[in-house]
């Protein structure tokens, strides 16, 4: 018996595969420094802990509502009206087993094998958009932003895009893997495109919006009149709250998708009600005290968020031969490392991509990041770090790879002479 095309044709999260070489490592007592997952280095705030262990101890054990309680429900959709400016109602929310399965059941909801449906992405883009788009039928159309535009796409790129395929446009501010974000001005602008499309759904991951640096500001697409009805949503709780093992996203639709309001939550409902039915019974009440009662601790963790992100900017200005734009949302840096390709690392290794270059590099200074060749056509030159750990770990990591470099370079001109 053979396995399904499906599931072969999905590729390994590269970001966990470096992960677990990590955990591998640091199991063999080696000094590393990780600038590889893409979580918190922080624990849940008490208040949202305490929340839901009063809940496990009032007996919430058993199954609840498929997209979520209504008080949760309630709770995430006052904040979107108060924060966001998104006009919704409890209804036209759907929690989910984390927002990369939020992606996954809109993907699903909205595509079909065999339609020539495609979905532009703009890229550099996080890894999950890609499978979750072509396991549910369709075909993704790469809008590659640039470096020296800090990865964002401007609004002729977007327009050029849209076709009588397109069929969803995915934005992601503040990005991974890329670490910055649009500006409103530059989020209305492209609004403006998309008003004049007026087919295609737009999906708006905002799961980092709560981690913004240097003076910008978060504005949702789904805030824009021109084109709210057709703005999906999506967000959660592992980012701005420290939450990843608690797998908590939600998606928010309020659109008339299939003729009804709210048709898109209704078919994401059908759909969870024969995966997972429903997340852990006992978080929902954590769902309700995290937009409640957590905006402090959540300050306290961008705060410093806000100081690794110059401290690791500042680190990554000194490596020779290296660009990347200043981190201003999320905790990624992406610099530019396709100087590289053609040298030979200290250690002998040809480098000819950023897989070889992050594979030379943890296994000759032992630091850890991830390349990029997954996050698009255009990050095939690229690294991803997350400054998600102390600035003592960042300051040790990034002068190991600055004296690395230095080598290669040095290395690289003798084997050449």
């Amino acid at each position: 018996m053979d396995l399904s095309n499906r599931v072969q044709s999905i590729p390994s999260s590269v970001t966990l595969q470096v992960t677990a070489r990590i955990r591998e490592l640091k199991a063999e007592g080696k000094d590393v420094i990780g600038f590889g997952a893409g979580e918190p280095n922080f624990t849940t705030p008490d208040v949202i802990c305490q929340a839901a262990i009063a809940s496990l101890e009032a007996g919430v054990t058993g199954y609840q509502a498929v997209p979520g309680t209504i008080p949760a429900r309630e709770a995430i959709a006052e904040k979107l009206r108060v924060e966001n400016n998104i006009e919704c109602q409890a209804s036209d929310i759907v929690i989910s087993a984390g927002g990369k399965h939020a992606i996954y059941l809109v993907c699903q909801a909205l595509l079909d094998p065999g339609r020539g449906q495609e979905v532009v992405l703009p890229t550099p883009a996080w890894v999950g958009y890609r499978p979750s788009i072509e396991l549910s039928g369709g075909t993704v159309v790469e809008v590659p932003g640039s470096t020296d535009r800090d990865f964002k796409i401007t609004p002729q790129q977007l327009d050029e895009a849209i076709t009588d395929k397109t069929t969803m446009v995915i934005f992601n501010t503040p990005s991974n893997p890329c670490g910055t974000a649009y500006t409103p001005e530059e989020i209305r602008a492209l609004a403006e495109v998309l008003a004049a499309h007026p087919e295609p759904m737009i999906l708006s991951d905002e799961i980092y919006e709560k981690l913004l640096y240097g003076g910008f500001e978060h504005l949702s697409f789904g805030s824009i009149p021109e084109i709210a009805d057709r703005v999906i949503t999506i967000n959660g709780l592992s980012k701005s709250f420290a939450m990843t093992g608690w797998r908590i996203g939600y998606t928010c639709a309020p659109g008339p998708v299939g003729g009804a309001r709210g048709g898109l939550a209704k078919a994401m409902t059908r759909l969870q009600s024969q995966m997972n039915t429903c997340i852990t019974s006992f978080t929902y009440a954590a769902i309700e005290a995290a937009m409640r009662d957590a905006d402090a601790d959540v300050a306290t963790m961008c705060e410093a968020f806000a100081e690794r992100a110059q401290v690791i900017y500042d680190q990554i200005s000194r490596w020779p031969e290296v660009r990347c734009p200043k981190p201003t949302g999320a905790f990624y840096a992406f610099p530019d490392i396709s100087a590289y390709f053609g040298r030979v690392s200290p250690g002998g290794k040809k480098i000819e991509s950023a897989v070889d270059f992050a594979s030379a590099l943890l296994e000759e200074t032992l630091v850890a990041v991830v390349p990029g060749e997954d996050f698009g056509e255009i990050a095939r030159g690229h690294v991803r770090l997350s400054f998600a750990t102390t600035v003592e770990q960042i300051i040790e990591g990034c002068q190991r790879v600055e004296k690395w470099l230095t080598k290669i370079s040095s290395h690289s001109a003798v084997g050449s002479a």
